[in-house]
């Protein structure tokens, strides 16, 4: 359990939230690097950073100079990374000192994603922790309250439980599954990326687990709230091409022009409210 993790951090003006995850990132109980890589931000965190640490071989700042998309970034990060362990991290995430070691336990041979119980401050479970895949037919169970739909209801398991999707906030992978997978698939600027790489994860052959024992502190949206029709478009476009990509159902023109219309239509039905809260903001 000795061997080096390297930690990925993506920025995107993310606020004064990522000197704490990078700080709580260090004190992990295990030999870890942290590789931020920066999306053109504007809030001069990155920079800050990288003076604090200039002096520390463990950190690294990657600057893109522009924003890539989450993908994108991470594959940059992970180019840069020296470790056996790659841990994808939001750097509204703060975790324990051993977040990582606990994590760990549960990998083995066949095991190409573990994630983690997300929550927010007061300890309510993040429902993007274990989920199922979005097909057509759960994303409308899940819409009318039914069961069999998208989020799995019921307690959270005491070790490791085998899921179909968990949460991109915080990802550890064998650095050797990363590269058989070839990374996030970089058509996806932001959102669904993870459901991406869970799907073609398990598609050839890997685990995806939920260490049901191991939670973590998600502050959300640290970047998102400047810029919400930005991100919701991206969100909604990520949805078209999972769907497009992964669901059966996308085989039918018919069906597959009615999502289309249906994603695009509830992105502009959510612009007033978005530009709403954050003028109140």
């Amino acid at each position: 359990m000795d061997e080096l993790t390297s930690i990925i951090i993506v920025l995107a003006d993310s606020g004064p939230l990522t000197r704490e995850c990078v700080e709580h990132a260090l004190a992990s109980d295990r030999p870890v690097e942290v590789i931020l890589v920066d999306n053109g931000s504007d809030d001069g965190v990155p920079e800050a950073l990288d003076r604090a640490y200039v002096g520390d071989d463990r950190v690294r700042v990657v600057y893109n100079r522009a924003n890539l998309g989450f993908g994108p970034a991470v594959n940059r990060g992970a180019v840069h990374a020296r470790g056996k362990w790659l841990l994808v991290l939001n750097p509204d995430c703060l975790i324990d000192p051993d977040t990582i070691t606990r994590m760990g336990a549960h990998i083995g041979p066949h095991t190409g994603i573990v994630g983690a119980v997300v929550q927010d401050a007061s300890g309510q479970v993040d429902p993007a922790s274990r989920r199922r895949d979005p097909l057509l037919g759960r994303a409308i169970a899940t819409k009318l309250g039914r069961g069999g739909g998208i989020d799995i209801a019921g307690p959270l398991p005491a070790g490791a439980e085998p899921v179909e999707i968990v949460s991109g906030a915080i990802l550890l992978m064998p650095r050797a599954a990363f590269e058989t997978l070839g990374g996030f698939d970089e058509t996806f600027f932001l959102h669904c990326e993870d459901m991406d790489l869970c799907r073609r994860a398990r598609d050839m052959g890997y685990q995806v687990l939920l260490a049901g024992d191991v939670q973590v502190m998600h502050g959300k949206g640290g970047s998102s709230r400047h810029r919400p029709v930005f991100v919701s478009r991206h969100k909604h476009r990520s949805m078209f091409i999972w769907f497009r990509r992964h669901d059966p159902a996308a085989t039918n023109p018919l069906v597959r022009a009615v999502v289309w219309l249906g994603i695009w239509a509830h992105f502009v039905l959510k612009i007033p409210g978005q530009l709403l809260r954050k003028k109140r903001r």
